[in-house]
């Protein structure tokens, strides 16, 4: 694999393909007309929410004139930051905090770094003793004692859209 591509390990490739399209004054439907891509299909490779198969790349790379395989070894390697992401996702024990105390959200679509504050207030008034120490242990002191003396506000609200 070429070097220049070495610093987009872990960024989708069609966020790369799309600013090559760009650079080199594009336009995407025609392209995507051109190596034999439904338009709307193709759009959703370049906004990062499909996934390159080896056809398309084949395809993409011989009219773009890029080295074989490109493409497809960076999507190998963005599809191995999702995975490992996955792994290490960042989540308290749910075994331990009652989903009651969550009641107007699904537990399961709270976004703990943003919502921080409001967790925190919530289980520090609420929550058990078991269920203070686990969100001690995920946030750790600091951060739980900056959060409780932070003035409240209507924002810190942990109501989450279900999609």
């Amino acid at each position: 694999m070429n070097q220049q591509y070495e610093k987009y390990k872990g960024i989708h490739p069609g966020i790369l393909l799309d600013r090559e399209l760009k650079k080199r004054s594009i336009k995407q439907r025609p392209f995507a007309l051109l190596i034999g891509e439904h338009p709307q299909t193709f759009n959703a490779i370049t906004k990062g929410k499909r996934n390159f198969t080896p056809a398309i790349t084949l395809r993409i790379e011989k009219e773009l004139d890029l080295e074989e395989g490109t493409l497809l070894i960076l999507q190998a390697y963005y599809q191995i930051k999702i995975e490992k992401e996955k792994v290490t996702e960042n989540k308290p024990d749910f075994s331990i905090l009652r989903k009651s105390l969550f009641w107007d959200t699904a537990i399961e679509k709270i976004d703990w770094e943003q919502h921080y504050k409001a967790i925190i207030n919530r289980v520090m008034e609420r929550g058990n003793e078991a269920e203070r120490n686990e969100i001690t242990r995920f946030y750790g002191k600091a951060k739980i004692e900056a959060a409780l003396k932070a003035p409240k506000t209507k924002q810190s609200s942990l109501q989450v859209s279900i999609q």
